[in-house]
């Protein structure tokens, strides 16, 4: 599967319906092709995926209490933020890398341990 984040940010009200027409009509793309199509708001700390899977579209909807999803790098040739799973499962978790491949856990997004 490949998956797509859509480069501006989204009102979180929107479903499938909508989300799915942001797809077809603003990032040209099918969204019965399989791939996963990521959509986050304005304060990145709200985030929905919109997937068609075999029986019809679903969405996962992820609001964090604290902290903000730090972004992939915006690819011009397609309009949009390509990544995969792994880099996916990374954002979700607040887990970012540097090009020394040290790994670290941003502080905003740690949970509470009260």
């Amino acid at each position: 599967m490949r998956y797509y984040l859509y480069s501006f940010p989204t009102d979180m009200r929107r479903s499938f319906y909508t989300l799915s027409g942001m797809v077809t009509n603003l990032m040209g793309r099918n969204v019965q092709d399989g791939d996963v199509y990521i959509f986050i708001n304005r304060p990145c700390n709200s985030m929905k995926i919109l997937h068609m899977e075999f029986g019809g579209l679903v969405i996962y909807h992820l609001k964090l209490e604290s902290g903000t999803f730090k972004l992939p790098v915006y690819d011009a040739n397609t309009n949009t933020f390509q990544t995969c799973w792994q880099d996916l499962m990374m954002m979700v978790q607040g887990v970012t890398t540097n090009e020394n491949a040290n790994i670290k856990r941003r502080k905003k997004l740690q949970k509470n341990t009260k």
